[in-house]
């Protein structure tokens, strides 16, 4: 290290090249007979040699539909056994995944559909509330001109759609060996949309070197193999489920269990008590709520030993209880975005707990990190800036968009990530907080995360989302949704005198609301811009 803030991961252990297909090819003969799938909500427990069965079926019936290499082939899915199934049989005749959202609704879909011209969709019949087939035929072959096939999962048949059932065929391993022949490892593999908080969502385009990759090095820093158990609670049409998950699975050995088609705080603790979980995964907000069930300690986690937290910044008390309460003492933190496959930083199985509980760890192997200025420039140590990542894991563009491509990534190749942090001496990276989330408070700069922290050190806090609202004097004010803990009561007033004295006067917050649940993304970020509409509207009620 220099005394700038610039690091670089190790790169003793070489880089696969190789493609998804050829991996999973790879992974049923090594640990053919070894649990590869478990999914609980479907009953069914699949060995690395059946799940490439499956895959090698659904493959062959893909090619028999005409899909070529370079295809865009939707899946529009909550998380099963199918889900997996159409990621690795897409990567081995080269076609290109494009994750949709099972939160999204109509206009969304189309958007996404029609922004990467899919011409096949693979989709569960509904999830929730909503009915994808319905949506779907709402919008029919006028609005959705490039989709020529639709695929529904499930035994029930949809008119319009062909059943998951047919379009399985026997494998045939002559063309698909033929097909994989033709592939590349620096081939698009995965279009990933990130939910931008300001306008229309982008494609981020991923290759098979990107994902499997991070997969790899995720799985060795957790230090999994075909022993473990990895609880996969988090969507898998999320770079969280399908790379950190499935990928690090198919890297490793490890097996991957799905709790269910979405997350649910029980399902998870059934899944790692009923299958000897040894790592679990989820967002913040997702071990939060695990934290807070009420019977937490009547299940057994006995067999938890790491996993990882990532997704948004995680307060550094909850880290301490997952670490307590359930047996993870050598749970890790993840940073990354999409556009980076996801991880670029990590936390070490054996760092020291301050570095475990307050940082996202150093670069990955392979990856470089630097923080710097408004002006471009690499900061010193310490200083606040830019977060800024290079290496494999770095997309290939925005599908479709090379201005926001060349907005993202500079002509050296670094990716700009809009998030604020600061690295020391040893390389370690804290996060601090969204150059956007930054409120400006009568020309105080205040960074949300840093109140966030200090909120949930109140007993009876469970979690808090602090954002910005407008305000005629100080042009923004300072705002907190607060969800008590179960059982515990906490009003505006106790916030306010939890702060009083303890945080500089204009970083206590103006306004406080106590509510059961944040506006949410499907992968457990707070959506702050939502909350912020909503609280503004509120408050111009109130003084209307």
């Amino acid at each position: 290290m220099t005394n700038l803030s610039h690091a670089s991961g190790p790169t003793d252990t070489p880089l696969l090249e190789m493609t998804i297909g050829d991996a999973l090819e790879r992974a049923a003969a090594q640990w053919g007979a070894n649990l590869a799938l478990v999914s609980r909500h479907q009953g069914l427990r699949w060995t690395w040699k059946q799940l490439n069965e499956q895959v090698d079926r659904i493959a062959t019936g893909l090619l028999a539909q005409g899909v070529i290499k370079g295809d865009r082939v939707g899946i529009w899915a909550p998380n099963c056994a199918e889900w997996t199934v159409t990621q690795f049989a897409t990567a081995k005749i080269g076609a290109i995944l494009v994750t949709i959202n099972p939160a999204y609704r109509v206009s969304e879909v189309e958007y996404a559909l029609n922004k990467v011209g899919c011409s096949v969709l693979v989709t569960a019949p509904s999830f929730k509330t909503s009915d994808y087939v319905g949506m779907l035929r709402e919008l029919g072959p006028a609005k959705l001109p490039q989709l020529r096939l639709m695929v529904a999962l499930g035994d029930a048949e949809h008119e319009g759609f062909l059943p998951w059932a047919k379009l399985a065929k026997e494998p045939d391993g002559a063309a698909l060996k033929a097909v994989g022949r033709t592939l590349d490892r620096n081939d698009p593999i995965n279009i990933q949309f990130t939910s931008g908080t300001t306008g229309f969502p982008k494609g981020a385009t991923l290759t098979h070197r990107n994902i499997l990759n991070n997969g790899l090095f995720t799985a060795k820093t957790i230090k999994v193999g075909p022993a473990d158990r990895i609880c996969i609670p988090v969507p898998l049409y999320h770079c969280f489920g399908m790379v950190l998950g499935n990928l690090a699975s198919l890297t490793s050995g490890a097996a991957m269990v799905y709790p269910g088609e979405a997350f649910d705080p029980r399902q998870a603790l059934e899944a790692v008590q009923a299958e000897g979980c040894t790592a679990l995964y989820g967002v913040p907000t997702m071990f939060i709520t695990i934290l807070n069930q009420p019977d937490l300690g009547t299940y057994n986690v006995s067999t938890l030993r790491t996993g990882i937290m990532a997704g948004s910044p995680c307060p550094t008390a909850t880290m301490k209880d997952v670490i307590a309460k359930l047996n993870m003492s050598e749970v890790t933190i993840g940073y990354g975005m999409t556009e980076t496959s996801p991880l670029t930083t990590q936390t070490a199985t054996d760092d020291p707990l301050e570095e475990r509980v307050t940082t996202v760890g150093r670069p990955h192997p392979h990856a470089q990190a630097k923080i710097v200025g408004p002006d471009g420039a690499t900061l010193p140590i310490g200083e606040q800036g830019e977060y800024c990542a290079r290496g494999y894991a770095v997309m290939l563009g925005y599908w479709d968009d090379p201005e926001k491509t060349a907005e993202a990534i500079d002509a050296d190749g670094w990716m700009h990530s809009g998030d604020l942090a600061t690295m020391d001496a040893k390389g370690y990276v804290r996060i601090t907080g969204r150059i956007k989330d930054m409120i400006i408070r009568g020309g105080e700069n205040i960074y949300p995360r840093e109140i966030e922290e200090y909120l949930l050190t109140h007993p009876s806090i469970a979690d808090a989302q602090v954002f910005g609202v407008a305000d005629e004097k100080y042009g923004e004010e300072v705002c907190t949704w607060i969800i008590p803990k179960p059982g515990e009561k906490v009003s505006a007033e106790d916030v306010l005198a939890h702060c009083k004295g303890k945080i500089a006067h204009y970083k206590v917050p103006r306004h406080v609301k106590i509510v059961e649940s944040f506006a949410m993304t499907v992968t457990g970020k707070a959506q702050k811009f939502e909350m912020r509409k909503m609280m503004e509207a509120e408050l111009g009620n109130a003084r209307g």
